[in-house]
């Protein structure tokens, strides 16, 4: 269970702390999947998009999954996600996690925004 609970705060610290936090628990060569316009950015990408690992105010998972097979660690999840100014996020997301050494880093990362039905 100890897994499982450090991924998932890894996971809200990734989102709530910002690009400089995100960075030290990132794998040089992770892929990271965001909606449209930001697209699929690896490595060094990631840290130059202004859209990524920004700080939000306050997170929140639901749906939660995880699964651990040796040294991979799995998160999925739903999240609600807020920022001052911005409405609400809801995407479905995951993160994956390769222990290095004693060290988890996070190797790959996607969102999915949730979709709400339009009234007709």
């Amino acid at each position: 269970m100890a897994t499982e609970d450090t991924l998932w705060a890894m996971e809200e610290r990734f989102w709530m702390q910002g690009a400089d936090s995100a960075r030290t628990m990132t794998a040089k060569g992770a892929v990271f999947v965001f909606p449209y316009p930001v697209g699929i950015l690896q490595g060094d990408q990631i840290w130059r998009e202004n859209l990524v690992a920004q700080r939000w105010r306050s997170v929140e998972f639901s749906e939660r999954c995880f699964n651990r097979e040796q040294g991979v660690g799995i998160l999925a999840y739903r999240v609600s996600a807020e920022r001052e100014g911005d409405p609400i996020y809801e995407a479905f997301c995951t993160s994956s996690y390769l222990n290095d050494n004693g060290t988890w880093l996070r190797v790959s990362h996607q969102q999915t925004p949730v979709q709400t039905a339009q009234p007709s």
